[in-house]
């Protein structure tokens, strides 16, 4: 039994949408060929049995030898046989050359979404990202498989091929020139399907995007009364999307129209030309009936190769979408070559300067996002250095620097490896004390025990912010960047949460974007910026006695 997915997904060819399916493809060759294989062995089977029954005809029943009618009869029973065998191989590769294609689809996706960070939200969608992760994963794999069961379907044709024409060269030669003449003239409905499937997955990530919108937004929706003018412009997008899929569907149906249509068309005329040398005695009975089955056995690959062309179609739409987010990279700096001297955090811009080893709050009222964004590198040509160095060049930045906002979402699975994937309990144990989360894990099961639901919907808004808290603690960077960690707990609890968080972080460099004089009471050093600018810093106590405008922005004398 094969485990899926693979542990490594590999590096994809992102040149194009095809370079990526042949890519797809090629990763899993050998399961590939072995779907080609036991298709080809299931089709020769079935192609071989007109040829037996033509035999057992002529030699059995017409020639009226008993022996040889058993004998071939025996034959077409191993061939049944054999067919109902090959089959079941057939659908077993299939279905795990399609698994793995998906797997590898959504790790490759899964993994480029984490190194883009926010860059993957400010380029696409995040209906998009779902559509890919959904209905395009699955085209890929069903293109991947089908490809399998196509090149054993067009060996089968030559197979076919070779024994007609041991029975009648003309027959032969008809079977020869028609069967690129079918496929020509199915060629030219692959343009519409093509165009109306990327109409249609267009639309389709619009509408998730705005389905995802009204599900984040739905108690502000109701609150203000817009709960209405967004159903009736989800129902005007779902309307659209229902028209592209209605025009999709009909370019489809003309493609399954020609695969049934034109095949038939060249079985009439194989039985028909069959028919007449029969009658002028140029061919057995039993051969007769022989080239009837095989033309009616032409019309099953014939039907395979035409679903490949369909899928294919339908996959290097999936395959571009897919191609699109693995070329992007990310808009904030990844990982540099240079090891930063020392341990300073400084922003030239605003003039912030954050000392090595310390707890720093900075009281920044609204521009604390973007300025928490700029000390971690998430904003282009930001100014700012780590120990020297330009955030763009450290090395390791994302190791060293993190920065977590009250945006970050809890993910599905065992809570302890939510907290810290690899790490010990001692490790989690301590971050979950130092965030006073110690009874939420307690009520969930412990950290063995306990496990999130998607987003982490069971706890209330004050345990995520906790349990979000512990994970950035546990992670235990050089520098971590808090946005108001404690805005949703209770004044108790932020009290022991300001007490507990500069001794857990002693010796690493904290600095909490905060209001909250609890915990701009703990910490060693406060800095006040207004308009972007350092204005004031110190003490929290020095401040509030000394600074106005600090004391007046804490205690929500202004806002």
């Amino acid at each position: 039994m094969r485990d899926l997915p693979a542990g490594d997904p590999g590096a994809p060819s992102v040149s194009g949408p095809w370079r990526f399916l042949g890519w797809l493809a090629g990763t899993d060759a050998s399961v590939l060929a072995a779907v080609a294989g036991w298709s080809l062995g299931g089709m020769t089977a079935q192609a071989l049995m007109p040829a037996v029954l033509g035999r057992a005809i002529d030699e059995g029943i017409t020639g009226r030898d008993a022996g040889a009618l058993g004998v071939w009869a025996a034959v077409l029973c191993g061939l049944g046989l054999l067919l109902a065998f090959t089959r079941t191989r057939e659908h077993k590769a299939s279905v795990l050359v399609w698994l793995s294609a998906a797997y590898r689809t959504v790790q490759l996706v899964s993994r480029q979404a984490g190194r883009l960070g926010d860059t993957l939200a400010r380029r696409i969608s995040s209906g998009e990202v779902i559509a890919v992760g959904t209905g395009d994963v699955a085209k890929l794999g069903t293109v991947v498989e089908v490809c399998g069961r196509a090149v054993g379907a067009a060996l089968s044709i030559v197979v076919v091929t070779v024994v007609l024409l041991g029975i009648d060269v003309r027959l032969g030669l008809v079977l020869l020139l028609g069967v690129p003449a079918v496929l020509a003239l199915s060629g030219p409905l692959l343009g519409p399907i093509h165009r109306r499937q990327g109409e249609r997955r267009e639309l389709t990530g619009t509408m998730t995007a705005t389905a995802s919108d009204i599900v984040a937004g739905l108690r502000v929706l109701r609150g203000i009364g817009g709960e209405a003018l967004f159903e009736r412009r989800f129902r005007a997008e779902s309307q659209r999307v229902r028209a592209a899929g209605a025009r999709a569907g009909r370019a489809e149906s003309w493609l399954n129209a020609a695969a049934v249509l034109f095949p038939g068309l060249l079985l009439t005329l194989v039985t028909w030309l069959g028919a007449r040398y029969a009658a002028a005695g140029e061919i057995t009975v039993g051969q007769l009936v022989a080239c009837y089955g095989y033309a009616a056995f032409l019309v099953t690959p014939l039907w395979v190769l035409g679903e490949a062309a369909g899928q294919l179609a339908k996959g290097h739409v999936a395959a571009a979408r897919v191609v699109r987010i693995l070329r992007m990279t990310p808009e904030h700096p990844g990982d540099g070559v240079r090891e930063p001297s020392g341990g300073e955090l400084r922003d030239d811009v605003s003039g912030l300067r954050v000392r090595p080893g310390s707890l720093t709050a900075v009281v920044a009222g609204r521009d604390a996002g973007a300025l928490a964004e700029r000390l971690t590198g998430y904003t282009d040509d930001s100014g700012v250095t780590y120990g020297g160095v330009p955030l763009a060049e450290v090395k390791g930045l994302r190791r060293r620097v993190l920065y977590a906002a009250n945006e970050d979402v809890l993910f599905t699975g065992p809570l302890g490896a939510e907290l810290l994937p690899e790490g010990s309990d001692d490790v989690r144990a301590r971050a979950v004390l130092a965030a006073c989360a110690e009874d939420v894990v307690a009520e969930a099961g412990g950290l063995q025990g306990g496990r999130v639901a998607e987003a982490g919907r069971e706890f209330s808004g004050g345990q995520r912010q906790r349990l979000r808290l512990a994970r950035a603690l546990a992670a235990d960077p050089e520098v971590l960047v808090l946005v108001e960690p404690t805005s949703a707990v209770d004044a108790h609890t932020e009290a022991a949460i300001a007490a507990r968080l500069g001794a857990h972080r002693a010796g690493r460099t904290t600095v909490v974007f905060t209001e909250s004089p609890l915990v701009l009471a703990a910490a060693d050093h406060v800095v006040h910026v207004q308009r972007g600018k350092v204005v004031a810093e110190g003490r929290h106590a020095e401040l509030m006695a000394g600074a106005p405008g600090y004391r007046a922005e804490v205690t929500r004398e202004i806002k």
